[in-house]
């Protein structure tokens, strides 16, 4: 089982860290899914697939969703606390297969009638990854905590292709955008108080002199250039690349909320690990008297797991080629295979944080029966009351106040869904103010709602000291105009009741 350059331990390792995330992005999802997505949500998954449907049979392939058997607040939350039970029931070894495929289902499921609430890197990022890990699992319909089946080969190269793509990308970009922050070492000066969730230590590292972000900044950028080779080279290369992957992820973990995307970064750094190197987790175990059951695939699997990693591994140089490089001249057959896979989001492409942002501009949504007396929603997580520290959320992703930063930081005409929320919560949608921190007007909607933007930066150590405040707020003006309830005449939404 310690045998040099095997990684059957490091695969049943990752399965268990794919069972966690999955636990948590699928908990995470079921309590904000009425308010996104459902019948009296934001962006009801009913109405977007209502809109499918004059692409008749196609439709079914364009959206892959079971939801197209019922998208009722029900079944989203049966897919959501569903996906919960059956990645609880991953990582205690139940059918690993057999539920890796639900689990992969269940998430491209939701992925897709969650538009813009499930549009971020760390979801595609999950998706790729859970299909890859369908071919890691042991083929026993029954499979004990500790079977353990060494990879195929390709579907392990693939998955540190995955990891070298996702890292290396994010270095890239910084660079092909020309950005001057990156180029000029300065963007870690910015990050941790513009980031959309900040942490405590967030504030702390943003107090840190010139000379050490420019380092930081540097070191970044050298570990998502230059480590990624270590990857494909002889190890100790890969331990290296390992332990510079994790720092980077935990330091990341530490000064930002950023859901699960660091967990799933970790999980698949320890691909990197051969069966020696975790030799001393494997004797723990044995220690607490858990056996290990090694087994291996037969040969119809073996032979279905490399026929789909071929695959894979084209799409992913299609993916490479049109996002990094430039577009390859594919016959036509590849690229229809392309465009009828594309749906399922089996490769996708990576890059975080290209364009640094410098400022932090803040929408604060207030409510008003007069138009005088303004009275402000209050969100869980996102910046709001000056006073208010930073917190940790982590891997949990309240998403709404994630869109809300996206939106400060763009047009009121470029976030359709903004409005939309707003009409919720002009209406008194309970699944959208359950959302929120509390309902300021007790299930009386207001008259009015506006949302004015506000400029928010950290305070320096002597103005904490002296207010005891996290944030200076300056007001900007408004971020769009207010709205009357008599808007709903004019079909912004259609008012519902609860």
């Amino acid at each position: 089982m310690a045998e040099p350059k095997t990684y059957a331990f490091a695969s049943w390792l990752f399965l268990r860290f794919l069972g966690f995330i999955y636990l948590v992005a699928f908990t995470s999802l079921a309590i904000q899914v009425r308010g996104l997505v459902g019948e009296k949500g934001i962006l009801p998954a009913s109405e977007f697939l209502a809109g499918k449907i004059r692409a008749g049979r196609k439709r079914f392939w364009q959206v892959p969703t079971l939801c197209w058997l019922n998208s009722s607040d029900e079944f989203l939350l049966f897919l959501s606390w569903g996906g919960a039970v059956l990645a609880g029931l991953l990582i205690v070894g139940v059918a690993p297969l057999v539920l890796l495929l639900f689990l992969w289902v269940f998430y491209l499921s939701l992925f897709n009638v969650g538009r813009v609430f499930l549009g971020y890197q760390w979801d595609v990022l999950l998706l790729e990854a859970g299909f890859l890990g369908i071919f890691l699992a042991p083929t026993q319909i029954w499979s004990g905590f500790l079977t353990i089946t060494p990879p195929s080969p390709l579907i392990l190269w693939l998955f540190w292709w995955l990891l070298f793509r996702l890292i290396f990308s994010s270095g890239l970009v910084k660079l092909r955008s020309g950005d001057r922050s990156w180029r000029g070492l300065t963007a870690l000066r910015y990050h941790y108080a513009t980031q959309p969730l900040p942490t405590p230590p967030a504030w702390y590292a943003y107090q840190l002199p010139l000379w050490f972000q420019k380092i930081s900044t540097g070191l970044v950028l050298l570990i998502e250039l230059i480590v990624p080779v270590l990857i494909f080279g002889p190890q100790p290369g890969r331990y290296v690349a390992c332990g510079a992957f994790i720092g980077l992820m935990v330091m990341i973990e530490i000064t930002g909320n950023y859901a699960f995307f660091n967990l799933l970064g970790i999980g698949l750094s320890l691909l990197l690990l051969d069966d020696a190197a975790l030799e001393p987790v494997l004797v723990w175990l044995k220690g607490w008297g858990l056996d290990v059951d090694l087994t291996t695939p037969g040969v119809v699997w073996t032979g279905v797991t490399n026929a789909v990693g071929c695959i894979v591994a084209l799409l992913s140089l299609e993916v490479v080629s049109a996002s990094l490089l430039w577009p390859l001249p594919w016959p036509r057959p590849v690229q229809r295979l392309f465009e009828w896979l594309s749906p399922f989001h089996l490769v996708s492409a990576y890059g975080l944080f290209a364009v640094m942002t410098t400022e932090r501009p803040e929408i604060i949504i207030e409510g008003s029966e007069d138009g005088e007396n303004w009275r402000p929603y209050e969100f869980k997580w996102k910046p709001g009351a000056a006073k208010q520290a930073p917190r940790f959320v982590a891997p949990h992703q309240p998403r709404l106040d994630w869109q809300v930063w996206f939106a400060a930081i763009g047009y009121c005409e470029k976030h359709p869904w903004f409005v939309r929320f707003l009409a919720r919560l002009q209406e008194g949608s309970r699944p959208v103010l359950k959302l929120l921190r509390e309902d300021p007007f007790r299930g009386k909607p207001p008259r009015l709602i506006r949302a004015v933007v506000y400029d928010y930066r950290f305070t320096n150590w002597a103005e904490r000291k002296q207010s005891g405040v996290w944030w200076q707020c300056e007001r900007r003006g408004l971020y769009c105009r207010v709205l009357d309830s008599m808007d709903w005449q004019l079909g912004i939404g259609e008012k519902t009741s609860d």
